[in-house]
């Protein structure tokens, strides 16, 4: 793996880190709501009356964000090393990942953090650690 220094974008990831830390402030300030995208998506396949409108509106601007990049840029190459059965297996980890720790990277990393969190501080600690090591063992141990 080598990093591409040409294409090194600080500003570009100020701007988006800020507009992520900016949705999720006023999510919380203005509707009281975390912005942990599981728990986001869970509400929605488990509908609660009054509850689910905001909801979809958060997972639709999710997905719509892409398109709207394109009418100022191009969207960047997406290349996945991976087949289909270790994507799904990934994705199934991910998601017993959430179920067991109580959130998602968005919830406890960006959220629960800036909450100041002991509970967020664990969970962002363990699956970073879990990162960490997933990464070295398939690179360095695995392919050797």
């Amino acid at each position: 793996m080598t990093i591409a220094w040409t294409e090194f974008t600080p500003w570009t990831a100020l701007i988006g880190g800020s507009l992520i830390g900016l949705a999720a402030a006023g999510l919380l300030l203005l509707n009281g709501r975390i912005a942990g995208i599981s728990g986001i998506l869970a509400g929605c396949l488990r509908p609660v009356r009054g509850d689910t409108l905001w909801r979809l509106a958060f997972l639709v601007g999710l997905m719509a964000t892409p398109a709207l990049w394109l009418l100022f840029s191009t969207l960047p190459p997406i290349q996945i090393d991976a087949d289909y059965p270790t994507l799904v297996l990934a994705g199934l980890l991910v998601g017993l990942g959430t179920r067991y720790g109580s959130g998602c990277t968005s919830g406890h990393g960006v959220c629960g953090l800036s909450r100041l969190s002991p509970r967020s501080l664990a969970a962002t600690l363990t699956f970073m650690a879990a990162g960490f090591t997933t990464v070295y063992l398939i690179r360095h141990l695995l392919e050797g």
